[in-house]
């Protein structure tokens, strides 16, 4: 059996309906689509430091693009920790700040879980500070009934993460637009990249079906973009680590805007969360947390290894997709990471829960898990003084 990590494309999508009810930000004002979410980090920041605010609370626990497109518009990190349930530290968030005499509070909304909201915009309004959300794990999630990125400043969206779409990302200004960047003379993405992204997509989908006829297509199509890389054809790809400024003016390919009126947004929403609850029945304790409001759109089950190379080498070696999340933060964190992003970072595994599979994928990944071995023991994540090796 083969569990992708990422949701496949086929003619279900192509078929869909167009015109189809868009939830936000898809149907917001004052809008910029980019080919990632770094880009638009990168530009809206630039903005900011232009408008003197260029002291940024950042979080420890994060990926690294974002921060590095943070620097690239030259800004100036203050670090703030997080805890290890995916939340913020809001006494260190205050420490930080006042130490830091920040300008701007950068929030992300971790995996789907949506931080408290209302309460940082007090928090903002009380420093004076502008706030943007990282939503780009958060698509389709709400609190209280209203979608994460409606109450920041700014929010920050990637699509292709929770969509079956070759690229995407979404920049919304809901207070103090900067009226040039919803004019931004914006390249399009090559069509070979887009063209293979479309075809991986597909075969993603395939593969999941007939697992021995997928594996031969992707090898085909490995080889052809061994090809390409030879012949030395440029491809900007997404969802790698870096940030290279020369690549930030891509807009986001015209068919992912197309395929974005055809998918059925209730349905992706309502498929994950039932994956999420038949992994968190399986696994209650060994999670960072299984708790899901009504409104959260997971990204993925956030499963916790004693060994997370190991525990990845393992799950892959079985046809189950997981990603080491987050092994390193951006280099100028250094010595400012907390205990508990240094958990996360060494613990996290992050098991595919997408609309693409169905009840037979997730009870087969639940028996890899549990015949493996991986889980790290309750025990030591109940411990705060738990110190891993």
């Amino acid at each position: 059996m083969y569990l992708p990590a990422w949701p496949g494309l086929g003619m279900k999508e192509w078929r869909g309906t167009s015109g189809c009810h868009l939830p936000f930000p898809l149907n917001a004002q004052n809008t910029t689509y980019f080919h990632t979410a770094r880009s638009a980090i990168y530009y809206l920041f630039r903005e900011l430091v232009k408008s003197g605010r260029g002291v940024v609370l950042v979080p420890d626990y994060h990926m690294g693009n974002e921060v590095r497109a943070i620097r690239a518009s030259g800004a100036q990190i203050a670090w703030y920790p997080a805890t290890r349930r995916f939340e913020l530290d809001v006494d260190g968030l205050r420490r930080s700040c006042q130490r830091a005499r920040a300008q701007v509070l950068f929030v992300i909304h971790y995996a789907g879980w949506p931080q408290p909201i209302e309460a940082l915009r007090t928090f903002c309004e009380e420093y004076g500070l502008i706030l943007v959300e990282d939503c780009a794990m958060a698509l389709l999630t709400e609190r209280e009934g209203q979608p994460v990125g409606t109450s920041g400043d700014y929010a920050i969206f990637c699509l292709y993460k929770t969509l079956p779409l070759p690229d995407g990302a979404v920049l919304v200004q809901n207070r103090g637009k900067f009226d040039q960047l919803t004019a931004l003379p914006l390249r399009r993405s090559g069509r070979i990249f887009t063209g293979g992204r479309i075809a991986e997509l597909g075969l993603e989908r395939i593969r999941s079906r007939w697992p021995n006829m997928g594996r031969h297509l992707m090898d085909w199509k490995l080889a052809a973009g061994r090809l390409l890389t030879r012949l030395r054809v440029e491809r900007v790809p997404v969802g790698d680590t870096g940030f290279d400024v020369a690549n930030v003016d891509i807009g986001m390919a015209s068919v992912s805007r197309r395929l974005l009126t055809r998918l059925d947004y209730e349905a992706i929403k309502k498929r994950r969360r039932e994956h999420f609850h038949l992994l968190a029945e399986q696994f209650p304790a060994e999670a960072v947390r299984t708790d899901l409001e009504p409104g959260v759109c997971p990204l993925f089950f956030p499963l916790l290894v004693a060994d997370k190379a190991k525990a990845a080498q393992a799950l892959w070696s079985r046809g189950v997709m997981a990603t080491p999340l987050w092994n390193e933060g951006d280099a100028s964190l250094g010595l400012h990471e907390g205990e508990a992003s240094r958990f996360l970072r060494r613990h996290v595994l992050e098991l595919p829960i997408h609309q693409d599979l169905n009840q037979k994928h997730l009870t087969y990944m639940a028996r890899q898990v549990r015949d493996l071995g991986i889980a790290l023991r309750s025990e030591s994540i109940r411990d705060p003084e738990f110190q891993p090796v």
